[in-house]
Order: C-alpha cells, then structure tokens, then sequence
C-alpha cells in the first residue's frame, strides 16, 4: 500500500509541481474561454492571448522558484 502511495505522489508531482502555475493556468483558460464564448473575443485574439498570458504565468513561475533558492 506503501509503494502505491508513493507512486501516486511522484505520479501527481510530474503534474503539479507547482500549484500556483497550475491555478494560474487554469484561470487563464477559463478567463480566455469566457472571452471568447460570452464576450465575442475573435479566436485568433484569444489564441494569442493564451499564448501571451502562458508565457507570462510561466515567466513569473520561474521568477518565483530562482527567488526563493
């Protein structure tokens, strides 16, 4: 039962290393989605959008880890 913990963990950590990338991530998505969907944003927008703004998460995400070593 041990061993299959352990492999549930490192199998989530490859996933989620770190949890405020993710959640930034997800509403990214979700705030790009809403745009598109209810607010009438051209798709080509919202592509560019996601893009700019993962880089951005991404950025900060590792502004964020070289900070704290």
């Amino acid at each position: 039962m041990n061993l299959l913990k352990v492999i549930w963990e490192e199998t989530l950590g490859m996933f989620v290393d770190d949890g405020a990338l993710a959640l930034q991530a997800v509403v990214l998505i979700a705030a790009v989605t809403a745009a598109v969907k209810l607010a009438g944003l051209s798709p080509l927008w919202g592509g560019g959008l996601l893009l700019a703004g993962c880089l951005t998460v991404l950025a900060l995400s590792l502004l964020r880890k070289t900070r704290n070593h």
